[in-house]
């Protein structure tokens, strides 16, 4: 999998300039955290797992603004309309001074039955990783990964 976030952010990186050194170390960081993410999922039941201090408050904002938004498959073309990227943009808004690197690019599952790899993954704001991925640990979503 790093192998192909690297060929495919090499290809972004030489369309728009941007220091290759910097954007393969986004992509590890990026790989390592998807690994992380993976091995606390199959480590405790993620039904009662926090992400950040302000779980809470991010999943009753999620729901209260996005309240049939399925987060068990997520498409991403749904999540970039120009209406859902305003919505999201609004969400994100709320804890630009709560959330650190609120808006820094992670990469999300589209299905939380799948793992991390290149046809199951996009890129997504943190705050919005976070706001699917609490909402699919509270939602019994994640729990295919949850050791017995």
């Amino acid at each position: 999998m790093v192998e192909e976030l690297s060929n495919e952010i090499e290809k972004l990186s030489e369309a728009f300039g941007n220091d290759m050194s910097i954007e393969n170390a986004w992509a590890m960081t990026t790989y390592d955290n998807c690994q992380l993410h993976m091995d606390i999922l199959s480590s405790c039941n993620p039904k009662y797992l926090r992400l950040s201090r302000c779980d809470d408050e991010i999943y009753n904002a999620f729901r209260e603004q996005f309240p049939d938004l399925k987060v068990d498959v997520v498409d991403e073309f749904d999540l970039k309309t120009e209406e859902m990227k305003e919505k999201w943009r609004n969400f994100a808004d709320q804890f630009k001074d709560k959330v650190a690197d609120y808006n820094f690019g992670t990469l999300l599952r589209s299905d939380s039955n799948g793992v991390y790899d290149s046809a199951n993954t996009f890129l997504v704001p943190k705050i919005q990783f976070l706001a699917i991925e609490i909402a699919r640990n509270r939602e019994n979503c994640n729990q295919k990964f949850c050791c017995s």
